[in-house]
């Protein structure tokens, strides 16, 4: 079983969190620039932390054989800091443009303010120029009004629908998402956003079209397995293999892979894994433990791809 979880905050995860999603069939991951818990003050700690989710942690997911990709943006919830706001957007497109982005994000709205807008459109422009999907955050407050918002903000700036993944979908917004040709994505978490049950019943009722499911795992009370878990629980319940296929792993392929940076090819051959690889003198080992080495690489066949 092969899954891509297209939402996951890796950087808050442990590298226990790798074995386990690798075991699981998760072949690739998307990590999406966001809110890291409270709120940075200088432009200096974004650049760091831009350059780790491109850097330390693609070589972290290596390790364990998981692909490692990234979106690129300033949050909403930082979008209300005007000072860090202008800084940070007068350094995007550097990170933008660098090997792994798949996107313009998470980016949109938290409150709706003034200053969110400003900077959700100035993003929106720059995926235009750079030609790169984008991926939009959803608000936890006002969901409705804030999708419906985020969507009629996209069109004003001409982009095609089939390049936004609009994400933290839930019963509420689903219809006119896949209405007005956008791809609607799903966080499962435990206890909130949207839980794997409620995923399946989505997908019973609106089929598998332009639905991705993700984790949307992060430094909170998260799931890293929930695109497995969910997909496991959809063949449980009934829903055609292919549907969970496209809601699980094609979609996200998809809809990310218009950026050119995010191929197929990169898992079904994937470099060999050495874990005595150091990255900036570290290792991802500890207390003596053995590293995995193989000897060469090891293609997976494509129909692996065939969830059993």
């Amino acid at each position: 079983m092969m899954f891509i979880d297209p939402h996951a905050h890796m950087i808050s995860r442990t590298t226990d969190d790798y074995e386990a999603m690798a075991a699981s069939g998760v072949v690739a991951v998307i990590e999406p620039a966001f809110w890291i818990g409270q709120p940075r003050t200088h432009v200096g700690t974004y650049i760091d932390y831009l350059s780790a989710i491109l850097g330390f942690e693609r070589f972290r997911a290596g390790q364990f054989g998981i692909r490692h990709y990234c979106t690129i943006g300033l949050n909403s919830k930082e979008a209300n800091n005007e000072e860090l706001a202008e800084g940070v957007m007068e350094i995007l497109p550097r990170f933008a443009l660098k090997e792994g982005v798949v996107a313009i994000g998470e980016i949109g709205y938290d409150e709706q303010t003034e200053l969110e807008d400003r900077y959700f459109r100035a993003q929106l422009e720059l995926a235009k120029e750079l030609a790169l999907p984008v991926m939009i955050h959803t608000p936890h407050r006002d969901k409705k009004r804030g999708t419906t918002r985020s969507m009629d903000v996209c069109e004003e700036h001409g982009l095609d629908p089939s390049m936004v993944v609009v994400d933290h979908n839930n019963e509420e917004t689903v219809e006119e998402v896949l209405d007005r040709g956008y791809w609607a994505a799903f966080s499962i978490y435990p206890s909130t956003k949207m839980g794997n049950e409620r995923m399946v019943e989505i997908l019973r009722r609106y089929g598998a079209e332009r639905i991705i499911v993700d984790s949307a795992c992060d430094w909170g009370i998260s799931e890293p397995l929930g695109v497995a878990k969910t997909a496991r629980l959809a063949l449980e319940r009934g829903i055609p293999e292919d549907q969970v296929r496209l809601a699980c792993y094609r979609n996200a392929l998809d809809a990310y892979g218009q950026s050119g940076q995010m191929k197929e090819d990169d898992w079904l051959n994937p470099p060999a894994i050495d874990q005595r690889t150091l990255y900036e003198g570290n290792s991802i080992l500890r207390g003596g433990r053995d590293p995995h080495v193989e000897d060469k690489k090891v293609a997976r066949r494509s129909d692996e791809l065939i969830i059993e």
